[in-house]
């Protein structure tokens, strides 16, 4: 069977910056998207550049250059654009002059430090997946005498009520009292992975921390301060991972003509 051309209209969307990939499935299904005068139901549909792509009944929006920003979360912020119950997210505090950004990953409401922010929602996709081999980096505070033969045990890949962790390295920096610092270090990172591994151990955690996301570090970065990470550094920690796209106004000028 013959490879159908182009790309998944979701994911035309989502680097176009305009929404998350999940979103635009979700809003293809609510009829808001047309494709050459035809209204989507369904967002199994290939579509090449020359396609007239419709949202809410507006053109689709140039594919931007993709920017990728460090952002230094503190705690009780969600990461989430929107909270049924009205809790503060981190996008409440971004400034509005900002483009529309996702997050690579996410930290929960108590957890603080880096989060990756970009324009890009196929990159945001292709930075999560384990598969990137990224390794998240965390100083992580626990309750409890924290053992380091206990600690060595997890580079084996816990197993905790049936459930199957990837590998974790876990080095004790400082015994302070009741309380342990540690540095953890893990390639995949699913939902509370760190809490719920701890709690295991006896070890509660009562402060976590993000420091780095792969090559991305948070370095002194102020709490609630968002910096964007250079083009040329970009393009250096991310090479192939880069969608084939405009990088700057005078080729998305070039790339409007060429289109028109």
């Amino acid at each position: 069977m013959a490879e159908a051309k182009g790309d998944r209209i979701a994911k035309l969307m989502a680097r176009a910056g305009l929404c998350s990939r999940r979103d635009a499935e979700r809003w293809i299904t609510q009829g808001r998207v047309s494709v050459n005068g035809k209204v989507l139901t369904s967002p199994a549909v290939n579509v090449t550049e020359d396609a007239r792509v419709l949202v809410d009944g507006k053109p689709l929006p140039l594919a931007e250059p993709t920017r990728l920003f460090r952002y230094h979360k503190p705690r009780g912020l969600l990461t989430t654009h929107k909270d049924p119950q009205g809790r503060p997210t981190v996008f409440d505090r971004l400034d509005e002059d900002l483009p529309r950004l996702i997050s690579i990953g996410r930290l929960d409401l108590d957890s603080e430090g880096l989060l990756l922010l970009t324009n890009d929602g196929a990159l945001a996709r292709k930075l999560m997946l384990p598969a990137t081999g990224w390794l998240r980096r965390y100083r992580v505070r626990v309750h409890g005498l924290a053992e380091p033969e206990r600690l060595k045990e997890l580079a084996k890949g816990p197993r905790i009520h049936g459930v199957h962790y990837g590998p974790i390295k876990a080095r004790l920096d400082r015994q302070q009292g009741e309380n342990a610092w540690l540095t953890v270090s893990l390639a995949e990172g699913r939902n509370r992975e760190i809490r719920r591994v701890f709690d295991h151990l006896g070890w509660p955690v009562n402060r976590l921390i993000r420091i780095a996301y792969g090559p991305f570090q948070l370095g002194q970065l102020k709490r609630g301060a968002i910096e964007e990470v250079p083009r040329r550094v970009l393009r250096e920690q991310l090479g192939s991972l880069l969608e084939s796209k405009p990088t700057d106004k005078g080729e998305r000028h070039a790339h409007r003509r060429r289109t028109a």
